[in-house]
């Protein structure tokens, strides 16, 4: 997706007021290093897309903003939460550094629950992660001390799963999880669920237990 490129007249409204996070990519058009990253750029504004607003702003044309906000170099990522910016990262940088500028202030689903934190939390024995694929999953791959009940059977065994204490849902990327966990809450029933699923833990380069 093509971002738009933001004004200094604008820059309020689309950036200082906007009610979700805005990353600003302060960009030139002579500058190669912003093509070069342009695509990473464009590729988390779609995965983004609805939970935080992407946008641009030409340095040249916007001279007064760029020298207000000490923009030194392009390119620039800026985060903007509730009117104010609250992180920065200058040069050709990757999507996971994108998103980490980003992450901690996106608006998160009922119940869930980062990978650092899932980490914390198993550290200090405060919860039981739940692998809810199928039985071939995960007997592949899992999170370490992972409990297994499929996801089409948790339903059914609500009681099983809160004898385990405190469970947090994982299924491949969280969607499936995600979605159910909004259903348990919505009968009274909450449930906590692993943000991105098992693709997060593993991309946060989180150990992954192998059975033999």
């Amino acid at each position: 997706m093509s971002l738009p490129v933001v004004s200094e007249q604008d820059f309020e409204r689309e950036v200082l007021q906007s009610e979700v996070p805005v990353l600003v990519d302060f960009f030139a058009d002579w500058c190669q290093p912003c093509k070069t990253v342009a695509p990473e750029v464009e590729a988390l504004a779609t995965e983004l897309a609805g939970r935080a607003k992407f946008v641009k702003v030409d340095i040249d044309r916007s001279k007064r903003l760029a020298a207000a906000l000490r923009i030194q170099a392009v390119p620039t990522f800026m985060a903007f939460f509730q009117g104010r910016p609250v992180a920065m990262e200058q040069g050709v940088v990757k999507r996971k550094r994108l998103r980490e500028l980003i992450e901690p202030f996106l608006p998160r689903a009922e119940g869930a629950v980062r990978v650092p934190e899932l980490v914390e939390l198993l550290k200090q024995g405060a919860v039981v992660p739940v692998d809810t694929r199928d039985a071939a999953s995960y007997g592949r791959a899992r999170i370490p001390g992972a409990a297994h009940i499929p996801l089409e059977e948790i339903e059914s065994r609500l009681a099983e799963l809160h004898m385990l204490g405190a469970p947090v849902l994982y299924c491949r990327s969280g969607d499936k999880t995600k979605v159910l966990c909004e259903k348990l809450a919505q009968d009274g029933v909450p449930v906590a669920f692993l943000e991105g699923g098992l693709l997060a833990w593993e991309a946060e380069r989180q150990r992954i237990e192998r059975p033999d």
